[in-house]
């Protein structure tokens, strides 16, 4: 239950201390994990500082010297323990303190145990996914490089990206890369460098070593930093063979710090080696295009059109010519073969026109209405005829019919 109190009717210290101890002492006995820190011994007794491997919390810790000891030698500054104590609020001080009752390291197979787990996790969340793995500027502007302080690493990423590009820019942070201030320090220097805009790429390097060494790069609160940083990330953590869980959620994952220096930067002798080889492409297609032209130009002129225009002008006026007599002779052989057939024409009409019959001394009887008489008894006694003669016309009367009759 909250306390009452008021300006008029505070309560004392001891009271309020009272109630905190009486508070804590129902928590009971617990079980806590943390990293060991200031580990002391003092006669009987062993005085440590437990951290928290993440938050930048700690609380202290004191215990008997038996039970350190009953732990076994792992059990020193930096290592990985889990604590059996109680709880104890001291009164008189207003102090806080675990009470240890039993230590146990954390050894390398639980920890690995605890690193799959977190893992898949981690994937479950698509926090591995390649699509969200973004590529690196082909030659950035600025790196920010986090790293330990004079370590080989840095030594290793600075050398080698200035030998391959010698204008690149660094931003270092140096930062703890191992122990329990690690994991603070490097989202820290992460968070900086990520709100820079002039950074355009983040490396973050460390050498080799034991695997609880390299424990900080497979936090859960960095791999979840480096997901959401918005500049790309490339891990650079120990040799080839260590894999921490940085390396699965950087955009590139490099083996080693030099590695990391060859991803990012190019080689600016491998960069003038490529310009000379497409400048050279780039005059071969050229001169290739201008000599297919000057070829296809060449050929063109030395056509008969354009070698001798005049001649194919001739060429084509003879020709003309040629076609002009050739429709002559054509027109005028029609013409011939059309007066020959037109005077056998006149001639077979000559021959059977009854003119002609008539010249011979005949006549041709005919009505009035023009029909000719073929027979005698066509005719009636007293009919008006007409008889056509070869000079001219006779009209008769008809003065006797009869069979036999002249």
């Amino acid at each position: 239950m909250a306390m009452e109190t008021t300006a008029e009717s505070p309560v004392p210290v001891r009271t309020v201390l009272q109630a905190v101890g009486g508070w804590i002492g129902r928590l009971g006995r617990i079980w806590v994990e943390g990293q060991i820190t200031d580990l002391n011994a003092r006669g009987g007794t062993v005085y440590m500082t437990l951290r928290d491997p993440v938050a930048n919390m700690s609380v202290r810790v004191i215990g008997p010297r038996a039970v350190f000891e009953a732990a076994g030698p792992a059990v020193t500054d930096g290592a990985r323990v889990v604590v059996h104590a109680k709880p104890d609020f001291w009164i008189n001080r207003g102090t806080f303190s675990l009470s240890v009752l039993e230590i146990r390291p954390v050894g390398v197979g639980e920890l690995l145990a605890r690193l799959e787990r977190l893992k898949q996790v981690l994937a479950s969340e698509g926090l591995f996914r390649p699509e969200r793995k973004r590529a690196l500027p082909f030659l950035p502007g600025k790196i920010g490089l986090i790293c330990g302080r004079d370590s080989d690493a840095e030594h290793d990423v600075l050398q080698n990206a200035r030998r391959r590009w010698p204008a690149v820019a660094f931003q270092v942070e140096n930062t703890a890369v191992q122990g329990s201030y690690a994991v603070g320090e490097v989202m820290e220097a992460l968070r900086r460098l990520d709100a820079d805009p002039a950074v355009e790429v983040i490396i973050i390097a460390r050498g080799g070593g034991a695997m609880e060494d390299l424990l900080p790069f497979s936090d859960e609160a960095l791999v979840r930093a480096v997901s959401a940083a918005r500049t790309p990330v490339v891990s650079a953590i120990g040799h080839e063979q260590d894999s921490p869980l940085l390396d699965l959620v950087a955009d590139v994952r490099a083996s080693t710090p030099t590695d990391a220096a060859k991803r990012t930067v190019p080689d600016v002798r491998e960069q003038l080696q490529l310009v000379r080889q497409l400048r050279d492409r780039g005059r071969r297609c050229l001169a290739g295009g201008v000599e297919r032209e000057l070829a296809w130009l060449k050929a063109v002129r030395s056509r008969p059109a354009l070698a001798d225009p005049v001649r194919e002008v001739e060429r084509q006026s003879e020709r003309v010519l040629a076609l002009r007599d050739r429709a002559r002779r054509c027109l005028a052989g029609a013409l011939d073969r059309a007066g020959d057939e037109l005077s056998h024409t006149r001639a077979r009409l000559l021959a059977l026109s009854p003119a002609a019959t008539l010249d011979r001394g005949y006549a041709i009887l005919q009505r009035e209405d023009a029909s000719v008489v073929r027979e005698p008894a066509e005719v009636k006694e007293g009919e008006r005829l007409l008889v056509r003669l070869s000079g001219g016309r006779l009209g008769v009367t008809v003065s006797g019919v009869g069979p036999g009759r002249e």
